[in-house]
Parts: structure tokens; C-alpha cells; sequence
């Protein structure tokens, strides 16, 4: 049977390309028909030509991925194997043949997969955004990188998170504590994004000296945001009104990113979602661009993908 052997600089290098998880080898070999033995700096393989290359190709892919900073867990390499077994690798290649990098302090954050990489583009080079899809691809995080980025490039003066406290309407009143208090539960993913990158101690201080304002969507009224990175989550949960009143508060200088999952309404049955008019009224707007992930972009655990998948297909 055809054999082959790659040698990569290092063998530290090489088995943090599998997270030195045995389980991830007997995955490729089952997956892709190949019989792999690690020693060393050495992957020895052998088994049918076509396969030999494909599990080359693996390998070469996750080397790429790993030089350009992607922190290689168990899930990317399993999402990395199922692209290339799927036959889809060109999508890891075209996401590889352009790194996008952004530094936030000592933190490198880097795009998980093209899906990620595009939306983030978007964001960089436009100023209203709007990601669309299901949860765990990553959309609140990256939105809230890309603000923190351009407040410490100095590109805004401001971050303002913005999401509607919905169950059917902003009702925080009977909610203990005051007003930062009572969003708290909607803006966690927000201040999770923050702590990640930042830290908990300088994430704090930006809110406490009013760097990065919270305010639920009512509040947003009568303003202008200029000089300033408004971010609104959870939008599917908005009603039109409310969402066009956010977008004209767009100024000088500023950015909105508008984040929402429309399978995920919380609004009355016949009462249309502020998002999904928003994408079809706007969607040939100049200006206004619009990404939409799927459930092949979801970076948590590879079960949460198929299990979106799985609702998706009932739903329809």
C-alpha cells in the first residue's frame, strides 16, 4: 500500500497541530481512509493515493492556519478535517491566502473560518453592518472586537452597546438594581467579548468612565452618535420602529454593527421583527451591507452545528 511522510520543523509544532489528542488521529484516519503513525517531527501515512493527499492537505492546512496565529483547539481540527473531506478545502484556502489579524493589546484575534472573515471585512470597511445567523458563529464577538479595535486605533471617541430587552418589549422595571444592573443579563456576551481581550479590570474601567455606554434601545431617542461605534444586539428582537429610530442615529465619524438570529424571535406572533424588515427593505440600499452566516460557520462545539441544521430542516 502507498505510504508518505511529512516532517514539520519541529515536533512541539507538529503535535500542537492536533492538540496532542491521540482521538484526533484515529479521527482522520477513519475519516479519510488513511492509516497515520506520529513520531517525532514525522506524520508516517499510508493508504490509497487520493487519500494520502487529502490527509497532506489537512496537515498542510492546519501548518497555514497555525503560522497565521489561529489557536488550533479540538473543534477546528475536527471542522478543519470536515472541510477537507466534504471536499470544501478551497474554502480553508481562500480563508488562509489573505490573513486578517487584528491586535487588541497583547490579544491576537483572528477570523475561525470564511464565514468569520468576511463578515469582519465588512465591518472594517463599511460603516452599517449587518450579521445575520444563528448563535455561536461568532457575530456579537467579532462586532465587539472590531469596536475595541478601531476606540483604541482612536478611529472613535466611544463604544455604545446597544440591545433591545425584550421579552415583547423593554419591561426592566421589575428587574432589581439600577439601570447597568438590570441590563447586565442582556449585555453578558457583550461584557464577555470585552473581558476576553481586554481583561475584567480594564473592561470595567471603560464602562465606569463612560467609554463604553450601555443603554437599552429606548434610550437611543433624540440622538445623534457621532465619533462613536454603536453596536446593536439581538436585533431580531427590535419592532421597525424601533430599529429604524437606532439607525438614523447614525453620525460623523461612526459605525453601526446590527447583530441578530431572525430563527430566534421573541416578539408577538404577528408582529414582524425589526431585522427582518430591515433586510428587505434595505438590502439594495447603498451603503447598508448585509452577511449571513449559516450553520456551517458556528465555531462552538460541532454538535451545535448539526443540531441548527437539524431545526432548520424541520422548520422548513
Amino acid at each position: 500500500m502507498p505510504d508518505r511522510s511529512i516532517e514539520f520543523e519541529s515536533e512541539r509544532q507538529f503535535h500542537k497541530l492536533y492538540g496532542e489528542k491521540p482521538e484526533s488521529l484515529q479521527s482522520v484516519e477513519s475519516t479519510l481512509g488513511v492509516k497515520v503513525v506520529a513520531r517525532g517531527n514525522l506524520l508516517h501515512m499510508e493508504g490509497e493515493t487520493n487519500n494520502l493527499d487529502r490527509c497532506e492537505e489537512l496537515f498542510s492546512l492546519l501548518e497555514c492556519a497555525r503560522e497565521q496565529g489561529f489557536v488550533l483547539g479540538k473543534y477546528d481540527f475536527l471542522r478543519f478535517l470536515e472541510k477537507v473531506e466534504s471536499g470544501k478545502s478551497q474554502e480553508l484556502k481562500d480563508l488562509l491566502s489573505h490573513p486578517l489579524k487584528l491586535q487588541i493589546r497583547k490579544k491576537s484575534v483572528v477570523p475561525r473560518n470564511l464565514g468569520q472573515r468576511r463578515f469582519l471585512d465588512l465591518i472594517l470597511k463599511n460603516d452599517l453592518v449587518f450579521g445575520i445567523g444563528p448563535a455561536g458563529t461568532g457575530k456579537t464577538f467579532l462586532a465587539m472586537i472590531a469596536a475595541l479595535h478601531a476606540l483604541l486605533d482612536g478611529k472613535i471617541e466611544r463604544i455604545v452597546l446597544a440591545r433591545p430587552a425584550v421579552e415583547a418589549g423593554e419591561a426592566l422595571g421589575f428587574l432589581p438594581g439600577d439601570l447597568e444592573e438590570k441590563l447586565l443579563p442582556y449585555l453578558r456576551p457583550l461584557y464577555d467579548a470585552m473581558d476576553e481581550v481586554l481583561g475584567p479590570v480594564e473592561a470595567r474601567k471603560l464602562v465606569e468612565t463612560g467609554v463604553v455606554e450601555i443603554a437599552p434601545l429606548a434610550y437611543m431617542r433624540g440622538r445623534t452618535l457621532s465619533k462613536c461605534f454603536a453596536l446593536l444586539d439581538e436585533a431580531q428582537n427590535t419592532t421597525g420602529s424601533q430599529m429604524m429610530m437606532f439607525l438614523t442615529r447614525l453620525g460623523e465619524g461612526s459605525k453601526m454593527v446590527v447583530t441578530g438570529d431572525l430563527t430566534q424571535v421573541d416578539l408577538p406572533t404577528r408582529q414582524e421583527s425589526g431585522l427582518r424588515e430591515a433586510k428587505r427593505m434595505l438590502s439594495k440600499v447603498n451603503g447598508a451591507h448585509f452577511h449571513e452566516f449559516d450553520h456551517g460557520d458556528v465555531v462552538r462545539h460541532p454538535l451545535v452545528s448539526r443540531i441548527i441544521a437539524a431545526y432548520g430542516k424541520e422548520d422548513s
